[in-house]
């Protein structure tokens, strides 16, 4: 099942993608699935961000190339940062670059919605609170990241969390292809079976740590390739099983 959220005539709601059309639901997703409504086609909505997450949590060096091409080690447990709400957007929204930064970068990337809620549960039983998973951009302005001493700032502009275009379901998270484009070449191309910490591990790891409710969002780490991002870029991200994010790059207008 691919869950959606969209837009049409000023009304926001979820649904679910049948082939062109989507059907709108009743209700959030995170409980019964419940169609309320004729299906509208695809073509006629705007897809938006497909959940709203009230926190998303990221994962560093979770690829063992990745750590090595930015001349860092494997870590011995996860390294988790957070992202704020404020930094999402969806498929065919905008990438700001901000005027702090000259060197922005794009970092392709599984992320995991929560379906519900979670807290301290082992790794075997992680799959009972995943509602699905969707395509993100972990965006990182990446001299900031080496200029500050923590990564917050870096990761949290606005505009900086694109993910969707839908949630996939139905899908095994142990080994699917993680792709980036820029411009239509490939810049990032990996397999989440190359992750240092699988994503039951990691949803287990962080439940233990804090509380993950329906509608959060966990981010599980980048494949090698990260590079810098320009205004007029188009950047896709592509997971295997899942679908194609898109999002163009601008310049964020000065504020007068």
């Amino acid at each position: 099942m691919r869950i959606c959220r969209f837009e049409l005539d000023g009304d926001v709601r979820y649904g679910v993608v049948e082939g062109d059309a989507v059907v709108p639901l009743a209700d959030e997703p995170w409980g019964q699935i419940r169609p309320h409504g004729r299906a509208v086609p695809l073509a006629r909505v705007r897809l938006l961000a497909p959940c709203r997450p009230g926190k998303i949590v990221a994962v560093g060096r979770n690829y063992r190339a990745h750590a090595a091409e930015l001349g860092n080690e494997v870590p011995a447990s996860p390294i988790i940062f957070m992202k704020p709400a404020t930094a999402v957007i969806g498929p065919g929204d905008t990438i700001l670059c901000p005027p702090q930064s000259q060197n922005v970068h794009h970092e392709a990337e599984l992320a995991v919605v929560i379906g519900r809620r979670c807290k301290q549960v082992p790794p075997e039983r992680i799959a009972e609170h995943v509602l699905g998973y969707t395509c993100a951009n972990d965006v990182t302005a990446r001299d900031l990241q080496k200029l500050d001493e923590q990564w917050t700032r870096s990761k949290s502009f606005d505009t900086f969390c694109p993910f969707g275009p839908w949630i996939e379901t139905d899908l095994d998270p142990g080994d699917l292809g993680v792709t980036c484009r820029v411009n239509g070449q490939v810049r990032q191309q990996g397999r989440t079976r190359d992750m240092v910490f699988s994503v039951p591990v990691l949803i287990s790891f962080i439940a233990d740590a804090m509380t993950l409710e329906p509608g959060d969002l966990v981010l599980t780490g980048t494949p090698e390739g990260v590079g810098p991002i320009v205004p007029g870029d188009l950047v896709e991200v592509e997971v295997e099983g899942i679908g194609v994010l898109r999002n163009a790059v601008a310049r964020r207008p000065t504020v007068v």
